[in-house]
């Protein structure tokens, strides 16, 4: 079969989507199809990295495109960053033939709605994998007014795409439900958890001691946030409470990842005075073992208005390392999900705005949790959930483009992603 592969970010970034994109693409090759990829020719994190136009990699075909590298600093600027990326994106998928599976993801924001298009004039199928929802995002973190036209606009574009695509791939059951009170059939929806790197993310304790030893940090309780700054993932009340730790020389907080938020945290730590906050740029991931397994205490932070609308992948990777784990979000989430059926020490649980809840907690760690060995988990692998998301996109050749799918997700009732 012949897949094209729709997204911002693919090899060589290191941004959590390039990587699941990427073990798609590479398993899809492996099998014997033919895989095609449109992505940027930029760096997602650092627009000044850039690669090759195009390039054959592991038998697939890049074509990597150019856009408008005009920074972060406001709305306005990610937005004529996207605008262009999409622009240029609808020219190149022009010159492209048919496709028998068209996959698109969601960076930037609705590149869906091409695909869509895409599909509508030259034919195949069209896999709609939902990485988080927009303009749903947008509107919680209030850069859309719900009721303002852009706001329509977008909304209709994106149920058009939920609606035209033969199948609709989201990551847990609060997803789902969202898409489906869209009104989107639901034998057409499968959960596929975004899988853990587990081929290549573990405990390392060779690289544990070696970051440590790098970064001075030997002898220190270290509390680390790994991934993606923003404001899905408010961090303020992690913020205070690295503050409350100032005086102690013993802990210290890592920030480790990129995003437009990441510069409040090197703003508050220096409007503060703070030397137990540290920031590091995205680490490769041949270097993730070491920088996971670096924490005696990794957070994961959910915003209150973002469930089903985006998912923190990186507790899979957590939960892959071995190393206890610090909640701060709602109490409904697919987090807590994970946390109902997991040792109580391993994922602790507080709520954004509760700074002495996070303090006690981390006190608790530092006191009474130590590091596990790997703790595997493994329905949430590599190994057993990329076979899965490719059950689904292969489809069966029997089927009519419209008819519905066959039931091959074992997760279609929205709760069995985790079972609690």
């Amino acid at each position: 079969m012949q897949f094209l592969l729709l997204n911002q970010c693919f090899y060589p970034d290191v941004v959590s989507t390039a990587q699941h994109l990427t073990d798609l693409a590479k398993a899809l090759a492996e099998r014997g199809h033919d895989v095609t990829v449109v992505t940027s020719d930029r760096g997602y994190d650092d627009p000044n990295a850039r690669f090759p136009r195009h390039e054959v990699w592991n038998n697939i075909t890049i074509h990597r495109i150019p856009s408008l590298a005009l920074g972060k600093a406001s709305r306005l600027r990610r937005a004529l960053n996207f605008a262009s990326f999409l622009a240029v994106c609808s020219l190149r998928l022009l010159t492209l033939r048919r496709f028998d599976v068209v996959v698109a993801l969601t960076s930037p924001p609705l590149i869906s709605f091409l695909a869509t298009l895409f599909v509508a004039l030259k034919g195949g199928r069209f896999v709609f994998w939902v990485m988080d929802l927009n303009p749903d995002e947008a509107i919680a973190a209030g850069w859309l007014r719900e009721n303002s036209l852009t706001a329509r606009v977008l909304k209709q574009m994106l149920s058009l795409s939920l609606k035209r695509s033969d199948r609709t791939i989201v990551l847990d059951r609060f997803m789902k439900e969202r898409v489906l009170a869209k009104g989107i059939d639901p034998e057409r929806v499968s959960i596929v958890a975004p899988w853990s790197h587990d081929d290549a993310v573990g405990f390392s304790a060779a690289g544990r001691e070696e970051f440590r030893s790098v970064h001075r940090i030997e002898n220190k309780f270290v509390v680390m946030y790994s991934g993606n700054h923003s404001p899905c993932h408010p961090l303020d009340t992690l913020l205070e409470a690295a503050q409350t730790f100032s005086a102690n020389d013993n802990i210290v907080f890592y920030f480790v990842g990129g995003g437009s938020e990441q510069v409040k945290v090197k703003h508050f730590a220096r409007d503060h005075h703070l030397n137990n906050i540290v920031c590091l740029p995205y680490q490769p991931l041949d270097k993730l073992s070491a920088s996971l397994s670096a924490a005696d205490l990794q957070v994961v932070v959910m915003g209150e208005e973002f469930v089903g609308i985006v998912h923190p992948c990186k507790i899979y990777n957590i939960m892959t390392v071995g190393v206890p784990t610090l909640y701060i979000g709602p109490s409904e989430s697919h987090v807590v999900d994970l946390a109902n059926e997991t040792p109580t020490d391993q994922i602790m649980i507080a709520n954004h705005g509760n700074v002495n809840a996070v303090v006690k907690l981390i006190r608790t760690a530092v006191e009474q949790i130590s590091l596990t060995s790997a703790r595997t988990h493994e329905r949430f692998s590599k190994q057993a959930l990329l076979p899965e998301m490719i059950e689904l996109i292969e489809f069966n050749s029997q089927l009519k483009p419209k008819a519905p799918a066959p039931v091959l997700d074992h997760r279609s009732d929205g709760v069995s992603t985790v079972t609690r």
